[in-house]
């Protein structure tokens, strides 16, 4: 079995996310039986809603919180009508807005139901209030999975418990919560952090010397799972740049926080995985260099394709996309200036941003500022696949990528990508002159600079360079990328022998 442990995932998720979704579809393709692991908590959904919407069946997904319980991951299924068959009062006055459905009992007590939807009566949450104070949370999938109960402090309702519950309703166990302090109360067993939490679960998985432990985020989880792994291979996935490269210097790597504890730990990894040559060349250097060691490495990138599109008779002239979680790193506020720049040249040019996140309100603002909604438009979350071709090019301005899944998909159909020239995303993908621009950046540019030179490639690939050349090189590079080629480096690294 191939355990994928993972902290959270959401409706906008992540790289990694999507990586593991990836990868998941390449096991089943393989026949290779694998389980994701997920360690956060979800208290605005059920966990089950999330991984479905990338694609996983519920049997391939192992929850932290409910691994201790013999409750399934499964959809929602409570009802209302169930719900109220559990009240210890059969007088009660209802009323719905929307999502929520409240319920109205004598002695100063009420129930607020957050169902599904505004015409669903699928329960998934009930929050208890007595006497205008909040005591109690439940949350429902086909049962009551858990409560929260609260307590009164500073005039707030103070979280100090959860309990996990069996289908029968019996507790399996309870979380004890006092500000970061932890403690998990099992019948037999008392643990003093999440971190014991981890490594009790890991421990009751008896992994053996033909399991794999893929770690994609180690962050207050990998020491639990490399102390209780046993003799399974354990192999972490690099999905970030690995090290600050602004402090590093002759003598001396500052790694990137998140994978510090992995690389102290390396003569327990089997091997590190990076998405590209370039990112394997370098660490492996790096070890040489900093540590006095040799370290395995294996490249293998962290998304596929299952074919290249090629219909070009929808494609827009002129028509750029940039897809990503909208969040400051990804400085798409540069991309509408560079766009609103070039308008000046090129009168029907257009950018279209597909994604969401932090960034949205102020990308909305900016766009009204500079009056440019005819021509950039926010389009929100949406499966990309068939998009792209409706495009003429892909536009990013990221200054960093550890590989970089919606570029992988532009060239997959056909298009062109203007970026600035760094690692590893932007120089895997574009090769500069043939298929875009690999645009050269230093510290000591300023932000402006940056968007000149951005809109400086546009104007010059979209008026002056062979758009079907470098549509043409694009399928070429994204050939290495087919899922048949991907799906055999993972058959032959998991497949192997300890």
């Amino acid at each position: 079995m191939v355990y994928n442990f993972n902290l959270g995932i959401g409706w906008a998720s992540s790289g990694v996310e999507y990586a593991q979704m990836y990868r998941a579809n390449m096991l089943r393709r393989a026949g290779i039986d694998a389980k994701y692991v997920f360690m956060d908590m979800f208290p605005n959904e059920n966990i089950e809603r999330l991984t479905a919407n990338l694609g996983y069946d519920d049997s391939e997904i192992i929850w932290l919180y409910t691994y201790f319980t013999d409750v399934r991951i499964a959809p929602n299924s409570f009802t209302l009508k169930q719900l109220e068959e559990t009240f210890p009062d059969e007088q009660f006055r209802v009323e719905r807005n929307g999502k929520k459905v409240y319920y109205y009992f004598p002695n100063n007590l009420y129930y607020t139901v957050f169902t599904l939807g505004e015409d669903s009566d699928l329960v998934h949450a009930v929050e208890i209030v007595s006497r205008d104070l909040l005591i109690r949370k439940d949350f429902y999938t086909y049962c009551k999975t858990y409560s929260e109960y609260y307590a009164p402090l500073d005039n707030r309702a103070h979280l100090y418990c959860r309990r996990f519950f069996n289908e029968d309703g019996t507790t399996a166990y309870s979380e004890m919560i006092d500000g970061d302090q932890l403690l998990y109360r099992f019948p037999h067993k008392v643990l003093y952090s999440k971190e014991e939490l981890v490594g009790y679960m890991v421990e009751l998985m008896h992994l053996q010397s033909d399991d794999v432990a893929i770690i994609d985020r180690n962050t207050g989880i990998g020491h639990a799972i490399l102390k209780n792994c046993n003799d399974a291979r354990v192999y972490m996935v690099i999905h970030a740049d690995h090290f600050s490269e602004g402090s590093t210097n002759e003598d001396h790597v500052l790694w990137n926080n998140f994978y510090e504890y992995p690389f102290s730990q390396f003569r327990h990894v089997d091997a590190f995985i990076t998405a590209t040559d370039a990112q394997n060349r370098l660490l492996r250097e790096q070890f040489r260099k900093y540590i006095g060691e040799e370290v395995n490495v294996v490249t293998i990138p962290v998304g596929s394709l299952d074919i290249l599109r090629k219909d070009n008779s929808k494609r827009k002239k002129h028509s750029l996309i940039t897809a990503s979680r909208l969040a400051s790193e990804k400085h798409c506020d540069w991309l509408v200036e560079a766009v609103v720049k070039a308008h000046e040249t090129i009168e029907d040019i257009s950018l279209d941003i597909y994604g969401k996140g932090a960034d949205e309100s102020k990308l909305l603002k900016l766009i009204s500022k500079l009056e440019c909604s005819d021509y950039v438009r926010l389009m929100g979350q949406h499966k990309l696949d068939e998009i792209y071709l409706m495009y003429d090019a892909y536009f990013s301005a990221s200054q960093s990528e550890g590989f970089g899944l919606t570029l992988m998909e532009a060239i997959g159909s056909g298009l062109p990508i203007v970026g600035f020239d760094v690692r590893y995303g932007n120089q895997t993908f574009i090769d500069d002159g043939q298929n875009g621009y690999l645009i050269p950046i230093h510290d000591r540019m300023d932000k402006q600079e940056k968007i000149d030179l951005l809109a400086d490639r546009i104007i010059k690939m979209f008026q002056q360079d062979d758009m079907d050349a470098f549509r043409n090189h694009s399928y070429e590079k994204a050939a290495t990328y087919l899922t048949e080629e991907v799906e055999k480096r993972w058959v032959q690294l998991l497949t192997k022998t300890k």
